[in-house]
């Protein structure tokens, strides 16, 4: 499930248009290397250590597969590329790649099937709302906090589920 929050947001280039809001994503913490491993492998005949030399190995081979220029494929994810911005020169003899070209990346392009196997099964749940530097827990409790709703109020003028939209199944705010 993906969460998110919920942010007012303004146009930076215009001033006077309305604010927003706007879903913005909450990443949990990633997992370490070896929790990874020992998850991905749970009722598996592969041992922990084996994937995780497996994953070594290849870490080394898309390196040195990227540094020599070429596009490298990580079966059943897709591939990675180096990219790259560049200033322009009016004559070709005036270019300098140590000079001109800048924030080289690794880009990550997913293959068909692991992009449809996670956005078709996306689902999203809202993780509360931040606004004037403050975050509230749900939409309600922002609602609440506004005085848009009384506190003891149900949420019967909540307009529908406390997620603030989309599916997910969150149940609002602290029952106790």
């Amino acid at each position: 499930m993906a969460k998110y929050k919920l942010v007012q947001k303004g146009k930076p280039f215009d001033k006077t248009a309305p604010m927003k809001w706007y879903a913005t994503p909450i990443s949990e913490k990633a997992q370490s290397a070896t929790a990874t491993t020992r998850a991905a492998t749970e009722n598996t005949t592969t041992g922990p250590t084996e994937l995780d030399g497996s994953c070594y190995i290849l870490r080394r081979y898309v390196e040195n597969m990227l540094l020599l220029g070429h596009i490298a494929t990580i079966p059943y994810f897709g591939t990675l590329r180096i990219t790259f911005k560049s200033s322009g020169v009016e004559k070709i003899t005036d270019f300098n790649a140590g000079e001109m070209i800048k924030e080289p990346r690794i880009l990550f392009t997913p293959s068909k099937e692991f992009r449809e196997a996670v956005i078709n099964k996306l689902t999203f749940e809202c993780g509360g709302v931040i606004a004037d530097g403050i975050t509230y827990g749900s939409v309600k409790n922002y609602r609440t906090a506004i005085g848009e709703i009384a506190p003891d109020d149900g949420g019967s003028t909540d307009g529908g589920s406390d997620d603030g939209g989309g599916s997910g199944g969150a149940t609002g705010g602290n029952p106790l």
